[in-house]
């Protein structure tokens, strides 16, 4: 039996997770646990808190741990966190936490990997299609950021991740009163970029509702009255479809794409709303490629905890 730490740290929750890896290879998760990201300042204080509270799983017990992070990762060793403010160094760590074997991922290479694990499997169907054989799977996912990767497919216990920092690259606005948007959240924002992260993302969310209804409420509060405000919520899932359809077709991803974060998550309705499947495969060139790309939504928020797990399992058996 291996006793594996999970961590999934975002912009806004830090989840934890026990795993363990049984003789027979298979994964089960045995405990989870989420912390606010801001409230502890470092991933030390984040276990220091995590151990306080009675996690199940001390570090002197851990036989692998895996850190899935927002960030871009330095030789599964370093990261700098964009929307936390933190600055991460597993070396620097051990000191405080002597964990046997420890490393960094990027949070969106661990989504790509939990696609190929009991999440992947259970994704519910969005856009029913036949996926290309040995094709790229696109992984995409808005929380408090906007992640991107890419699943190179085959045999799935030997898939390839390539992963992303996509978040960060400019949002395609169109004309009309999405450019009256586009002025308006350069100016609330004091920006003259504006990527993804900020309009495909919780905050996001946000910003659109407090253009287009003159109010401002925090995401959540926003997706509770969706269903009141149709506008916002056509936008929102226009907005949406447009960066999943451009990722689709940046990576030629004909085997599927699968959607991830809290934002789905907590809003399934955004992808059943018509204008995703007509923001998704409108092209007037690539929509019959696009009209064969399977869509699917992982609705489960500790994703990125079984793809840090993943790999861990990986790094054991290789």
């Amino acid at each position: 039996m291996t006793r594996i730490l999970a961590a999934d740290i975002g912009g806004t929750n830090s989840r934890f997770g026990y795993f363990v890896l049984a003789a027979d290879n298979t994964l089960s998760l045995k405990e989870v646990s989420w912390l606010t990201t801001e409230s502890s300042g470092s991933l030390g204080g984040q276990l220091a808190k995590l151990y306080a509270l009675g996690f199940p799983l001390p570090a002197s017990e851990t036989d692998i741990a895996v850190f899935a992070v927002a960030g871009p990762v330095e030789e599964g060793r370093r990261c700098k966190l964009p929307l936390a403010g933190w600055e991460i160094d597993l070396d620097l760590l051990a000191a405080d936490f002597p964990l046997p074997r420890a490393m960094l991922i990027n949070d969106f290479y661990a989504q790509a990997l939990a696609v190929t694990g009991p999440l992947g499997q259970e994704a519910r169907l969005i856009l029913d299609s036949s996926p290309g054989p040995q094709s790229p799977v696109a992984v995409i996912g808005a929380g408090t950021g906007l992640g991107k990767a890419l699943l190179i497919t085959g045999d799935r216990e030997k898939a390839q991740v390539i992963a992303s920092e996509g978040g960060h690259a400019d949002f395609p606005f169109g004309g009309g009163r999405e450019q009256e948007y586009q002025t308006y959240l350069m100016n609330r924002r004091g920006e003259k970029y504006l990527s993804g992260n900020t309009v495909v993302s919780g905050p996001g969310l946000s910003y659109l509702y407090e253009f287009l209804n003159g109010e401002e409420l925090s995401p959540s509060q926003v997706v509770k009255k969706l269903p009141e405000y149709p506008e916002t919520h056509a936008w929102f899932t226009r907005f949406y479809a447009r960066l999943c359809r451009n990722y689709v077709l940046d990576t030629l991803a004909l085997g599927g794409l699968y959607i991830a974060g809290g934002v789905a998550a907590r809003a399934p309705e955004l992808l059943s709303h018509p204008a995703f499947a007509e923001e998704f495969r409108h092209s007037p060139t690539m929509g019959h490629l696009l009209n064969k790309v399977p869509v699917r939504l992982i609705n489960d928020e500790n994703s990125g905890l079984w793809g840090a797990a993943i790999q861990a399992h990986r790094l054991i058996v290789n």
